[in-house]
């Protein structure tokens, strides 16, 4: 699977703001640093996701982004759609309007099979959920950095 930076991009801006669901409004200042990404990319980002419905925003000096839905209803499939379009397009075709000459008729199918495969997992996990698995998996990691002995420089040369 390859995915654009702008669907990376658009998917990490979105988990910003579903781990800080019914916070308020986020600065996109704030979800750029959040994730360590280019402002203006972020920002033409929201503009497009707020064009779908996805996003809402709100001016002023207590204005910023929040998520539209509620971000158990919002898939990855959803978020990448809005940014890059169909999902496992074949030169930017969608996989069942291909066509090829004798000796390759069995690949649409497996085009189809593997757009099959990648929807049951990307229409199928939502914000929330990944913002859980975040949180777990950070946890984690913190109780692992407290089990490990703190070494400094010198033990670590030496």
């Amino acid at each position: 699977m390859k995915l654009s930076a702008k669907a990376d991009y658009a998917v990490r801006a979105v988990l910003v703001l579903a781990a800080h669901q019914g916070e308020g409004p986020i600065k996109g200042e704030l979800v750029a640093r959040a994730q360590e990404l280019p402002l203006k990319f972020v920002e033409n980002i929201l503009g497009e996701l707020k064009h779908a419905g996805i996003v809402a925003s709100q001016r002023g000096p207590e204005g910023g982004y929040r998520l539209a839905v509620p971000a158990d209803e919002i898939s990855l499939a959803e978020v990448i759609r809005v940014v890059d379009g169909p999902i496992a397009a074949v030169a930017g075709v969608r996989p069942d309007e291909v066509t090829y000459p004798p000796g390759a008729e069995a690949l649409p199918g497996v085009w189809l099979e593997a757009r099959g495969m990648l929807r049951s997992v990307l229409e199928t996990i939502t914000f929330a959920q990944l913002v859980e698995r975040s949180r777990v998996i950070a946890a984690q990691g913190e109780r692992r950095a407290r089990r490990l002995p703190h070494r400094n420089a010198a033990q670590v040369e030496g």
